[in-house]
């Protein structure tokens, strides 16, 4: 039998009671474990009574029933949640509770179901929302953390105490050294002010040389280091919120699937997900962007490609728009279904690639939709209905999406947001060599696929949390060069048109699977695009025809 006492003792640290029958129930259910089992499996029934609308602290027996059930079934893995691909409007919404510490789902809180016709309301919690999670974050990094005992007095002068602007507003005194978090706004021609829930106080930027290491756009959330004297902040620097690897941030919140999915539970945690993971070290994905279906010399390209796939059928080819060259106003509808019917032509005519593979076709700015407002939906089904019935494995989804494989979390996103962010910027970098890093580093400070602000970036006010970068995923496709930062694999592609002849293969390292040695065979052979082989520690081959 589970120990009453440890049951009562483990329920009285999450601050929850619980009933009479609720723990026989309890005890019966968990009598057959071991003591390691026994507090793992407590631990996530815990999490599973979080999760559902409570109205006391008294648990009684059929929210105990709700949450062992809800936890037999996240035990259940089946194949079908080995590849998912979940589009922006699918994502699950969750708040976060500042009185509780935690995030909340929609479920939970009082906030309406998401409309494309957003409220007033909506436009100020997407800035809130923005907000509290870059907050707390902040709060957890070892910088901000307060030492529990200090040990040696320079322990204490390294540690910062974060505060707010309504801290500053009303002393009539100079205030010292002081860090503030807050968006850069500009309520007035010619002056720039730092905003936090709790006020906005004019900022004095005449002294601020710390500007390093990313594009300073307005509307930005940063923390800011200077003094306060006569209601104006000094700024002897910026910096950017910390940023934090999912690990951290699954510990902190334990399983909760941020991510979307069919899973009822983070993938990460899934042994068995990541058993096959494991076991399939040759799954191997395609990305191309930009495929300008209307022009010849792209599909003669892609017949190059798929022939030299045909041998090693990749797991997933994905296609991101623009598909067409230019917009051909009212024909456009007409070109498109035209250029994907030829494009289905060309992979029926390799039976290997047709049986095996799967397509995803992500749209760009520039493809037929209803403007240029994010989350942009898929491509409309009268256009790609040809397509699908010849290809049944193709998927027309949103932009952003995002994509499941395993316990592996990509995010795809088609958008011209490094020019946006250049000609936003407050300050420009020194060197324009640096823009790739400045950018990465950007977008995982901001925890946000477009920190811009919506009149150059506009979003559907009520879905801007499927826009997110929380927590980190393990890939971001987007589109320029490829780098690596902070356990986060970043993915930038050029122009598939721009593609030169006989241009010479880099051959990438050596690697121990057949099929990486098929990729660069393919390269060599046709020498007509560059493959990059990208595997940053992990069992998934990342195939960019750079482009």
């Amino acid at each position: 039998m589970a120990p009453v006492s440890e049951l009562l003792i483990k329920w009285s640290e999450s601050c929850r009671r619980l009933l009479g029958e609720a723990v026989k129930y309890l005890t019966e259910t968990l009598q057959s474990l071991n003591e390691e089992e026994f507090e793992d499996v407590i631990d996530r029934i815990i999490d599973a009574v979080e999760k559902q609308p409570l109205s006391t602290n008294m648990i009684e027996l059929p929210t105990v029933e709700a949450a062992v059930q809800e936890c037999s079934q996240a035990s259940d893995e089946t194949i079908e949640n080995v590849f998912n691909i979940i589009g922006a409007f699918d994502i699950p919404r969750y708040i976060y509770s500042s009185e509780r510490k935690r995030f909340l789902p929609l479920s939970m809180t009082n906030f309406p179901v998401p409309n494309l016709f957003g409220t007033a309301r909506d436009k100020a919690e997407l800035f809130r929302e923005r907000y509290s999670i870059l907050q707390q974050r902040t709060h957890r990094h070892e910088l901000f953390t307060p030492a529990a005992v200090v040990v040696h007095p320079d322990d204490s002068r390294s540690k910062f105490q974060l505060k707010t602007v309504e801290t500053l507003l009303g002393n009539t005194v100079k205030v010292g050294e002081v860090i503030v978090l807050g968006m850069i706004t500009q309520l007035k021609e010619g002056k720039y002010f730092l905003e936090d829930p709790t006020g906005v106080v004019q900022l004095d930027l005449s002294q601020a040389i710390s500007f390093i290491y990313d594009l300073r756009v307005i509307l930005l959330f940063k923390n800011v280091l200077g003094w306060y004297e006569d209601e104006v902040f000094h700024v002897n620097a910026f910096g950017f919120p910390p940023t934090e690897p999912s690990a951290t941030t699954r510990a902190f919140y334990g399983n909760i699937n941020f991510f979307g999915g069919p899973s009822s539970n983070s993938v990460k945690a899934s042994a068995k997900l990541k058993q096959l993971e494991d076991e399939n070290e040759d799954a191997m994905f395609v990305f191309l962007s930009d495929v300008w279906l209307d022009q010849a010399e792209v599909l003669e390209k892609l017949h190059t490609m798929f022939s030299g796939y045909s041998s090693a059928p990749p797991t997933c080819f994905f296609f991101c728009g623009n598909f067409s060259s230019a917009p051909y106003g009212k024909n456009q509808i007409q070109s498109l279904k035209g250029s994907l019917k030829a494009l289905a032509d060309i992979i029926c005519e390799y039976p290997s690639i047709h049986k095996s593979s799967r397509f995803v076709f992500v749209p760009g700015p520039e493809d037929p939709g209803p403007g240029s407002v994010l989350p942009r939906p898929p491509l409309a089904e009268n256009i790609t209905q040809e397509f699908r019935q010849l290809v049944p494995f193709s998927v027309f989804t949103t932009n952003p999406c995002r994509i499941q494989y395993c316990t592996q979390e990509i995010i795809i996103f088609r958008e011209d947001l490094v020019n946006k962010m250049c000609r936003n910027c407050v300050r420009f970098p020194s060197s324009s060599m640096d823009i790739p890093n400045h950018f990465v580093k950007t977008i995982l400070s901001q925890g946000h696929l477009t920190p811009l602000p919506l009149y150059v970036s506009p979003v559907y006010w009520a879905y801007d949390y499927a826009l997110r970068v929380y927590p980190v995923p393990d890939i971001h496709f987007y589109a320029l060069i490829s780098c690596i930062l902070h356990v986060c694999l970043f993915i930038l592609t050029v122009v598939f048109q721009q593609l030169e002849k006989n241009k010479p293969v880099a051959k990438p390292e050596k690697h121990k699977t057949k099929q990486y040695q098929n990729i660069y065979n393919c390269a060599k052979n046709f020498h007509l695009f560059e493959i990059t082989v990208v595997e940053p520690n992990r069992k998934i081959a990342i195939c960019l025809v750079c482009l």
